[in-house]
């Protein structure tokens, strides 16, 4: 087996538990073959990444310097994968519009329950919601073969533009405490090509246990084999 460079970089709002989110990967990126270096923010960007095959990334709001963002677009480019997971990539760095370009699509919200059920805590925003793969979802070594599914989680409503490939979706209902007038289709996860890289994003991981989920953790760890630096970069 081929021996691999992983890059973990975690950190950002302490609520998506970055440090035990992203350990829960571990054995499977040993067992893949990858050796894992692991550091705490984005100064890591700044150094020579050409050695790294994957940056894992986990760091919700947060900010990036300059040097930073600019060391990490170069790498990607050059052909570095990157994998992330809900606000760990969605919602990372929102001052840093060359980010939010090289990830394709950005957290706006995950909307409420009912205003009468709400009573201030994360589980406010739990809706249950459906998981439901595209056509190019069906067919995609990330997502083959994984069946439409279930979640009672946040559901984020991502912006997003066309140069993502959409593998799966949710949708918004029309509720009647919310101000949109018709359902809203939200990318649940996408990968991106860009430059000689290549980006997986899924919008569901919130919380530990919800990464433990069957569909969500295989969707990530396939990520991670399908975005890790290919022969042609």
């Amino acid at each position: 087996m081929t021996e691999k460079n992983a890059l973990i970089v975690r950190g950002g709002w302490e609520g998506h538990a970055p440090v035990e989110a992203t350990e829960l990967f571990l054995p499977f990126l040993k067992d893949n073959g990858y050796t894992v270096r692991i550091e705490e923010s984005p100064a890591a960007y700044s150094e020579d990444l050409g050695a790294v095959d994957l940056i894992i990334q986990c760091v919700t709001m947060s900010e990036i310097s300059g040097p930073q963002l600019g060391g990490l677009r170069e790498a990607v480019a050059a052909g570095t994968g990157m994998v992330g997971w809900h606000g760990g990539i969605a919602d990372s760095y929102r001052a840093a519009s060359d980010y939010l370009q090289l990830i394709g699509g950005q957290f706006a919200t995950h909307p409420s329950k009912e205003p009468e059920l709400c009573c201030g805590t994360q589980e406010d925003n739990y809706l249950p919601h459906t998981v439901e793969m595209t056509d190019l979802g069906r067919e995609h070594p990330v997502t083959r073969g994984i069946e439409d599914f279930e979640l009672d989680t946040e559901q984020y409503w991502v912006l997003h533009d066309d140069l993502i490939d959409v593998l799966a979706t949710t949708t918004h209902p029309v509720r009647p405490w919310h101000p949109w007038h018709r359902p809203i289709t939200s990318p649940a996860v996408w990968t991106r090509r860009w430059g000689h890289g290549r980006i997986a994003v899924a919008t569901p991981g919130h919380s530990v246990d919800l990464l433990q989920h069957e569909s969500v953790r295989t969707i990530i760890e396939r990520g991670m084999l399908w975005a890790t630096r290919t022969a042609s970069a």
